[in-house]
């Protein structure tokens, strides 16, 4: 039902949309780090995150900027994560188009502004991890190297990337709790049934699997 809506939006306001949007937030957090190690004092990364209360005195501009702030600030993690950010988010873009994707970033914007509504401070780091998920719905079989030298399927990836913020979020802090669940709305309303679904073909699939060894390997 939402991909129908988004697909007849499509047709009216295709062109209405930022072309290579994975590009322009790359080098936008690119920027944004230069910035801070050059200018320490400024910390112009401070000024640009989603913090809920400096919002509500007027600084709006942080409900766009926050995409902008680096998740990481050393140099090895940034250069990983602006790769694969834009690795991954040029690969939805190709095969979505940009409307799509456009459409697939901002919902997950809306989320993270209203989680730093309701808990005061919002992230981007799951709105990033979001573009993995949806790679790894879209690509299972994708090959990646994992620590430069282990390949393993997206899917994989994908499976140990969301038991990780399973974790985090039971045990996590409720701004925590609050990022994950909604910045991964993008995910739930593109891919919420198809998900569903693979999940419980999976578990039946790991159901059979069980049966056959317990039957010594033979079907009875």
């Amino acid at each position: 039902m939402f991909m129908k809506w988004i697909y007849r939006l499509e047709r009216k306001f295709g062109n209405f949309c930022i072309h290579n949007l994975m590009m322009v937030i790359v080098m936008g957090q690119l920027l944004v780090y230069l910035a801070d190690q050059l200018t320490p004092a400024i910390a112009l990364s401070n000024r640009l995150f989603l913090y809920w209360p400096a919002v509500m005195q007027g600084e709006i501009w942080r409900l766009v900027t926050f995409v902008f702030v680096p998740d990481s600030m050393s140099v090895f993690m940034l250069a990983i994560t602006l790769y694969c950010n834009y690795l991954i988010g040029h690969g939805l873009e190709s095969t979505w188009g940009d409307f799509r994707f456009n459409v697939y970033y901002v919902c997950g914007m809306l989320g993270a502004i209203i989680s730093a509504a309701l808990f005061g401070i919002g992230t981007s780091t799951y709105l990033n991890l979001s573009l993995f998920f949806a790679y790894a719905m879209l690509y299972p079989d994708m090959q990646f190297l994992f620590f430069f030298f282990l390949p393993i399927k997206a899917k994989y990836l994908g499976l140990i990337s969301g038991g990780i913020c399973l974790l985090q979020f039971v045990f996590g802090p409720w701004v925590i709790k609050g990022s994950i669940l909604f910045s991964l709305i993008n995910f739930l309303l593109f891919f919420g049934a198809d998900f569903f679904n693979m999940a419980r073909q999976e578990l039946r699939y790991a159901k059979n699997r069980r049966n056959w060894r317990n039957n010594g390997g033979n079907w009875r």
